[in-house]
């Protein structure tokens, strides 16, 4: 199949250092300049997302907020969604339930050191992390039961430690294991592979090798044939390697690390027992290749039926974004075009717009070129196809999950607009809200913080209306940068609650007050997260709020902030607040 290079669109000019070799490769007299450049990330506003681009009829909104490095989408039969955090090693469970495209229950289920990949067949849950793979069943209520571990001894990680699953249409099991390095002869097979699992013994068998890091792999529905997206090797310049769109064939090889793209020989490496020439002849050549250091990430086959018929089998791959390459690349949604055969025939830009201009801060260095800055929005890593056929897309960087729809009404409103008007009391006498433990815009003791134990102050109020029928409590840092505002405490409480004790449990139901509850957390965690503004920051306010309400609230378990709000819309009778600050010492 004739090689396709996809020819990119220059973003414009950056900021950059460059290492450049000083002397050319000894081997094959190749000199390579390499660039390290890494956009910041800055805070996704009403505004900046509104400026994403799309196709015509395609519209974007947040799906979910406030998770922490979110990585791999799936979604259950249920509508369910799934999504896995590699830094806190968990899984996170979200639910729309009045199908506004938001979600309202929003909680981990299941803490595994290291997860990444996930695959959903049914009931059955196929969770990996660096060494195991490990299966689960579904409950009606998100949960998980009979977790085990099906398959051990994935070999130890190294540059490329996540792994990802994928399930073939006749029911067999593949995980990705990335290389340990660059480019390498390596220490065992396994790496830079896609294998199958034996489902009852665990055993792997190496189906492809030859792939640097191929996390994105699905199978074209009408052909059956297996399409992958391979990540390039680094340090071979601005448009080198391409990131690889492979045909994976059963024992096939695909060229790392010694041949890339097109036969393309790699001037840091040589095989020991063959040629260079001979390793491009054993090897199967890539279908296409897309910007160099994109970073190609988890890629689905569009099987919704939400989407025009265009759409129906061409593939969506999250590119997650380069850090070394002037101009950068990625930081984009992409579609694969396919005919009804299977075969590749074009890249086309989905969702841009991530990466955003930014002034520059700092003088350019001695001799260096004054070049504008960039910044980025958001780094999309997971794709799924949601259950309504919308597009679901995880930003792993600045914490969130979007939703691409067609047509339909317009954006949703943010959830800033939606608290002004949903949180304004009628009644202008205010509760008053004290703790024994810091007055009215005093430092919060660090013993509160996430920095210290990270237990609740005592909070109590008083000047609740007479016709109150339940209260709420929730605190809040309307100055942290994503999500807007970042909540790190909601509950509510019957009318007679006038009070919480110092270090309240982590616990759905209060148990000092049966029938208070705790909601989630910007992390997804049921109760209390203690203050954590970043080092260096100037304090940060902290709004503890407390709105009393002229009806009681029946909530889902793991409700989040905007299940909350939209539950008490039309409903707060008076409000009031206590505001501490904290800042992280030196």
């Amino acid at each position: 199949m004739k090689f396709l290079r996809h020819v990119p669109i220059m973003l414009g000019l950056l900021w950059c250092s460059t290492i450049a070799a000083q002397q050319p490769d000894p081997l094959t007299r190749f000199e390579v300049k390499g660039h390290v450049y890494e956009p910041q990330a800055v805070s996704p506003t009403d505004a900046r997302i509104e400026q994403l681009s799309l196709p015509s009829g395609f519209r974007i909104h947040r799906f979910a907020e406030g998770l922490n490095n979110p990585r791999m989408l799936a979604v259950a039969e249920d509508g369910t969604v799934y999504v896995t955090q590699r830094k806190p090693g968990n899984l996170v469970m979200l639910r729309d339930l009045d199908d506004d495209g938001v979600a309202d229950v929003q909680k981990v289920v299941l803490e595994i050191k290291d997860l990444h990949g996930i695959f959903i067949d049914g009931t059955s849950i196929y969770l990996v992390d660096v060494n195991r793979i490990h299966a689960g069943t579904l409950l009606s209520d998100g949960g998980i039961a009979d977790l085990q571990v099906i398959s051990r001894g994935i070999p130890e990680a190294g540059q490329h430690p996540n792994r990802t699953l994928n399930m073939s249409p006749d029911g067999v099991l593949y995980v990705t294991i990335g290389s340990t390095c660059n480019a390498c002869a390596e220490t065992s097979p396994e790496y830079a592979t896609i294998s199958s699992v034996d489902l009852v013994t665990g055993e792997r068998s190496i189906f492809a090798s030859g792939l640097r890091n191929t996390l994105g792999f699905d199978w074209h529905p009408p052909s059956g044939l297996l399409y992958a997206m391979d990540q390039g090797i680094d340090w071979l310049g601005n448009e080198e390697q391409s990131e690889e769109l492979n045909l994976i064939v059963e024992d096939g090889r695909y060229g790392w690390p010694y041949v890339y793209d097109d036969d393309e020989l790699n001037p840091q490496d040589e095989p020991l027992y063959v040629t260079q020439l001979r390793w491009a002849e054993l090897s199967e050549e890539p279908v296409a290749g897309y910007d160099a250091h994109a970073a190609a990430m988890q890629m689905i086959f569009y099987e919704g039926e939400q989407f025009p018929g265009e759409y129906s089998n061409h593939a969506f791959v999250a590119m997650h974004g380069s850090w070394n390459r002037r101009p950068p690349s990625g930081y984009e949604v992409v579609r694969l075009k396919f005919d009804s055969s299977g075969d590749f025939y074009g890249f086309e830009p989905f969702v841009t717009g991530f990466l955003v201009p930014q002034p520059n801060r700092e003088p350019p260095l001695p001799g260096a070129q004054r070049l504008p800055a960039e910044g980025f929005i958001g780094r999309p890593t997971g794709v799924a196809t949601a259950g309504d056929g919308s597009l679901l897309i995880s930003d792993d960087s600045n914490n969130m999950i979007y939703r691409v729809s067609y047509g339909g009404s317009a954006a949703k409103p943010s959830p800033q607009k939606l608290a002004k008007e949903i949180l304004r009391a009628r009644s202008n006498q205010p509760i008053v809200v004290t703790s024994s433990a810091f007055g009215p815009g005093e430092m919060i003791p660090r013993e509160y913080t996430d920095y210290g134990k990270g237990i609740s102050p005592p909070l109590s109020w008083s000047g609740l209306p007479d016709d109150t029928q339940s209260v709420v409590l929730m605190v809040e840092d309307p100055d942290a940068t994503s999500p807007l505002p970042f909540v790190h405490w909601i509950a509510t409480g019957p009318a007679n609650m006038t009070e919480v004790p110092e270090d309240v449990p982590a616990v759905e139901s209060l148990p000092e007050a049966p029938e208070a509850r705790q909601g989630s957390n910007s992390r997804s965690e049921i109760g209390y997260f203690g203050p954590r503004p970043p080092a260096g920051d100037s304090p940060h306010a902290y709004h503890f709020q407390v709105f009393a309400l002229d009806k009681e609230l029946d909530l889902p378990s793991g409700f989040n902030r905007h299940a909350l709000l939209k539950a008490m819309e039309d409903h707060v009778l008076a409000e009031g607040e206590l505001v501490g600050t904290f800042a992280k010492e030196p």
